[in-house]
């Protein structure tokens, strides 16, 4: 059962190990405030003292003239090697919840570190300008009868945070967003279930060297106001590459968004860099079912990258289970957006009465400002599991960010469905791909798209389009276009073609449909592989 508690397992958090303690750098770096030096109270970060907007950004500057050294673990060893069954049997309690009772629009809980989570996080509460730090103590949790006896009740720190709040009903605090492990985050909108999950930055991501995973370190999070439906936090990023600040300002419901500000300080030279990157899972579709055995039609959290390039040219990239790492660039200047999305939303098309996947949110970044040159970045990762994401996508700037300078940007997370679309427009309604031979194995593919309208426009449907369909490499044959009546209330629309790969081994497709009233259509994005 992939339950909420479940989904941790699926984080790949064993990047980030416990080194030597940077306790002797760290307490040069704010002035007025000493490391603590007893066993009860041993924040270096998030301290007591006067907090305000630039308080994160300052410290991230800070720590970034100084060599990187991962924070020490503080786990008494009675905690180092927990399983997950004993992990879970940790529950902090909801009595301890900070504002719990107060009539406040948000409380705020704790994890316990142990298990993967072994960094100490710190947190401060922050109320009028003055931020608090707020202590571990044993009295905030539940221990289970599989939790070893004997834990010290001294401030080892938290493993993360998360936030309830109304989201379903307006009498009921649903849990909204969980900051766990590394710089992952995850949300959801109304009505949904978690599936996809977030980061505050990508290092290296696929590179042969390995992949780099930063931290946040501390998080302040701000006291809401009373009947507000907004709340905000700061998170502090740390890695041997770059330092970072990050302000949340988060907003549930349908979709729940967050407004994401960061100033990073790289340590060193970053050609190797994405911005806003989501991760995901898919392991089988109707255009990717290669060695299945599976009673479930489709698996995935994502089916497809959606794009909205600076020209305003929409695209749809369809995600596949390769058997080889494949990484896909699409160049462009000035985003609009970009997102893996969950297109699809109904039960049939994945029958799994427990992992619900046509519950799971998209994830749509609309870039603030002028994001200049750079590339969607898609890395298709290959898994034989629905425990493990395997899928990537970020923005990575064409540019090296210099080390020793301060790079800012801003973007919008919206955790939901499909962003807005004009009525009438053509998106990508679904993908299959087999074989083109009617009997026997042969090179040649058919591919079958179905375009459905964003929104119907009642009495107005579309007159027949033409499909231009270009290929990289191989032959495209037999383009055939027909009305598909059992999607879109009826004015959907079907695109068949083969192609022969002939001597190629990787062929990248395109096809769009052009209409006669001039109305718009997604256009859909392939990377075909002899070894798909």
């Amino acid at each position: 059962m992939m339950t909420a508690s479940y989904q941790l397992t699926r984080r790949r958090l064993l990047a980030s190990a416990a080194a030597t303690a940077a306790a002797a750098a760290l307490g040069t770096l704010l002035p007025g405030q000493a490391l603590a030096q007893t066993t009860n109270v041993a924040a270096s970060l998030a301290t007591d003292g006067p907090f305000t907007r630039s308080t994160v950004t300052e410290i991230a500057r800070r720590l970034s003239r100084v060599p990187f050294a991962a924070p020490a673990s503080r786990l008494p060893d009675v905690l180092q090697n927990l399983t997950y069954d004993q992990y879970r049997d940790i529950r902090f309690k909801t009595a301890a919840s900070v504002w719990q009772g107060s009539g406040l629009p948000f409380t705020l809980q704790l994890f316990h570190p142990g298990f993967y989570f072994k960094e100490p996080i710190e947190v401060a509460i922050v109320k009028e300008g003055e931020a608090k730090h707020l202590p571990y103590s044993t009295d905030l949790f539940d221990f289970g009868p599989l939790v070893p006896k004997g834990i010290p009740n001294t401030d080892i720190g938290f493993a993360g945070i998360r936030i309830h709040g109304p989201l379903n009903k307006p009498d009921y605090f649903d849990e909204i967003v969980v900051f766990q492990g590394a710089s992952y985050f995850r949300s959801l909108g109304r009505g949904q279930v978690y599936g996809i999950s977030a980061r505050g930055l990508a290092v290296k991501t696929a590179e042969p060297e390995g992949e780099e995973f930063p931290i946040f370190r501390a998080f302040w999070v701000e006291t809401p106001i009373q009947d507000s439906d907004t709340i905000v936090l700061y998170a502090l990023l740390d890695s041997p590459s770059v330092t970072g600040a990050y302000r949340f300002t988060i907003r549930p419901g349908l979709p729940t968004v967050m407004d994401v500000e960061a100033d990073l300080f790289p340590r060193v030279d970053m050609a190797k860099v994405g911005l806003a990157p989501g991760t995901s899972m898919f392991f089988f579709g109707p255009n990717d079912r290669t060695n299945v055995d599976d009673f479930r039609p489709e698996v995935h959290d994502s089916d497809g990258l959606l794009m909205v390039n600076g020209r305003g040219e929409r695209l749809w990239r369809p995600l596949s289970n390769p058997s080889t790492l494949q990484i896909s660039a699409f160049v462009d200047a000035g985003p609009r957006g970009f997102g893996l999305i969950q297109r699809d939303r109904d039960f049939v098309t994945y029958e799994d009465l427990e992992a619900v996947y046509e519950k799971r949110p998209s994830l749509w970044v609309e870039p603030v400002g002028d994001w200049g040159t750079g590339a969607v970045t898609l890395v298709e990762i290959p898994t034989n599991s629905e425990i493990h994401d395997n899928i990537v996508a970020y923005w990575q700037p064409k540019d090296p960010i210099p080390a020793g300078s301060e790079y800012s940007f801003a973007y919008r997370l919206s955790w939901g469905g499909d962003p807005a679309y004009v009525a009438g427009g053509m998106v990508v309604h679904g993908t299959m791909v087999g074989r083109a031979q009617l009997e026997g194995d042969g090179p040649a593919r058919r591919f079958v798209i179905d375009f459905a309208p964003y929104q119907v426009l009642e009495g107005k449907p579309a007159e027949e389009p033409k499909a231009t369909v270009t290929a990289s490499a191989g032959k495209v044959s037999n383009v055939v276009v027909q009305p598909n009546p059992l999607i879109g209330d009826g004015q959907g629309w079907r695109v068949n073609f083969e192609i022969d790969p002939e001597s190629a081994n990787l062929i990248e497709l395109r096809t769009v449909l052009t209409f006669p009233d001039g109305r718009a259509s997604e256009t859909w994005v392939y990377r075909w592989t002899a070894t798909a």
